[in-house]
């Protein structure tokens, strides 16, 4: 092996969701800045064009390649025009990370139709789409390797009512899960990272409103109050763990999930 080369050299990566609501290290920002420090050409998707300022910064920064791209990643034919986008730009796609999501808060009583109609759409059913568009291109040249964010509110209670994000992210894992089997005679694999609570920008922008009435230093004590590890991660960890899962040193996992949290999921009490 040339260990003069990064682990995703001269790969083309997809990473959705990759701005930010705010200054740090959310997971899509990560994800792509950790993939181009590993030598991956980025092909990097937001919503909002604006919100992936810093990300391509970072990137240029450590030396990457990366193209940004505007897409709602829940609109089909918008994303058939992303993939086209990226073929055009980089003449091929090797890795796609799904990482577009987000949570709203309330059980079934307190959730409107509505949104939990927009909470399965964002987070699950953007996933699905990404694939559809995407897998054909992998399934061509016989290899591929998928990264669906997930989050242990797929698997767990993870201490506030957010019913329509969790019902989605545990339809991620499964998906993963099933769709790894049926492609990995095709070349594709197919797995999930299941990040716990960290501390993202989003906390300080959202979560914190939805859930402490924005004193955001008393969300994080009641996040780390949870977790057995005496420090919260960030969205580097994630990062991290879909680099592993996008590599070849995960040649021979498919269809599985790694948990990022700190061991929250694995506590009784």
């Amino acid at each position: 092996m040339d260990k003069t080369k990064g682990r995703l050299q001269g790969r083309v990566a997809i990473v959705t969701g990759a701005g930010c609501v705010g200054p740090g290290w959310g997971n899509g920002r990560a994800i792509a800045v950790r993939f181009a420090q590993e030598g991956a050409r980025i092909f990097a998707v937001d919503k909002d064009l604006r919100a992936m300022d810093e990300t391509l910064a970072l990137v240029r920064e450590a030396g990457g390649d990366i193209t940004p791209y505007a897409c709602d990643v829940t609109d089909s034919r918008a994303i058939s025009a992303l993939v086209s986008a990226c073929l055009i730009t980089y003449s091929n796609i090797d890795i796609l990370v799904n990482n577009v999501g987000g949570p709203a808060p309330g059980g079934p009583v307190q959730l409107s139709e509505e949104d939990w109609g927009q909470q399965i759409n964002i987070n699950l059913n953007s996933v699905f789409l990404m694939c559809k568009y995407v897998m054909p291109v992998m399934e061509k040249k016989g290899a591929g390797a998928i990264v669906n964010i997930a989050s242990t509110s797929g698997i767990r209670w993870t201490g506030a009512a957010a019913v329509g994000y969790a019902s989605a992210k545990a339809g991620v894992i499964q998906f993963g899960r099933v769709v790894g089997v049926e492609y990995a005679k095709k070349g594709i694999r197919v797995n999930s990272v299941l990040p716990g609570q960290l501390h993202t920008p989003l906390v300080d922008a959202v979560l914190a409103k939805d859930q402490s009435g924005g004193d955001i230093d008393t969300l994080l004590a009641r996040r780390q109050s949870r977790i057995p590890m005496p420090f919260m991660g960030d969205g580097r960890d994630t990062a991290n763990a879909a680099l592993f899962l996008a590599s070849d040193e995960a040649r021979w996992i498919t269809g599985t999930e790694i948990i990022v949290d700190g061991g929250m999921s694995a506590r009784c009490d």
